[in-house]
């Protein structure tokens, strides 16, 4: 579903992605993992086609991610960190705004928006301004707006970023469920999340990717350590 091969990027001389390769078959819920600077951001963006390659291929549900750009994208619902919401529209507004650039019909529209303000839990907040939510409110905007077409992978940058424990357990749960019905990366800080909700893991470091497996076959293959453990000693951090 998500193929990447030997993918370069550099911002002028500073080779942020160095060679990265995976493959994502359907149905996998890969948690992508890294430190800071560490070029998952970078990764992402490229596939989600927001940012062009230096070199490498990549492509989306069999859809080249630089040579069918449009296509490509259509196969994809993008969550990033920071979503680029606009403050000045309405909950609903704001999708439906967001479903017409997506091409969906009326009919269809409708649905789809009900469904992702139920399953975002965003009924009760649906007319209220996006500039006066919390940060946790409009991640989980991000999510609706994110899930509003249906497509067949889900990238998602830190979606428990600003919510609340309650929030972040919900929201695991809805991930966990995705899961069944898309093919999606999962970038976090927050191990545990992965542990969770992902059966497969990709670590990068230093623009590589070091480490690619099943949840199992990485455990077994660093004697059954934690997640936490594995990433600290591959990393050398200390923290995420």
């Amino acid at each position: 579903m998500i193929e990447v091969e030997n993918l370069v990027k550099y911002y002028g001389d500073y080779p942020a992605v160095r060679g990265v390769s995976f493959s994502v078959p359907k149905g996998r819920v890969v948690g992508f993992l890294g430190p800071n600077g560490a070029g998952k951001s970078t990764t992402m963006r490229v596939l989600a086609g927001f940012l062009t390659a230096t070199s490498g291929k990549a492509s989306i549900a069999g859809f080249d991610v630089f040579r069918d750009p449009i296509r490509a994208r259509k196969q994809i619902g993008y969550m990033p960190e920071s979503c680029p919401l606009y403050p000045e529209m309405r909950v609903k507004e704001y999708l439906k705004f967001r479903a017409g650039l997506k091409g969906l019909g009326w009919g269809e529209r409708r649905k789809r928006i009900d469904y992702v303000l139920e399953r975002c839990w965003l009924k009760d907040e649906k007319n209220q301004l996006i500039g006066t939510l919390s940060k946790g409110y409009r991640q989980r905007v991000g999510l609706a707006d994110a899930l509003l077409a249906d497509p067949p992978v889900l990238i998602l940058d830190e979606p428990t970023a600003g919510l609340d424990p309650t929030q972040i357990r919900e929201t695991r749960k809805l991930i966990r469920e995705l899961g069944r019905e898309h093919t999606m990366l999962l970038c976090t800080h927050i191990l545990s999340e992965v542990e969770m909700a992902a059966d497969t893991v990709i670590i990068i470091y230093q623009g590589k990717v070091i480490e690619n497996g099943t949840l199992e076959e990485v455990r077994q293959k660093h004697n059954n350590h934690s997640l936490e453990d594995i990433f600290v000693r591959l990393t050398g951090q200390d923290g995420i």
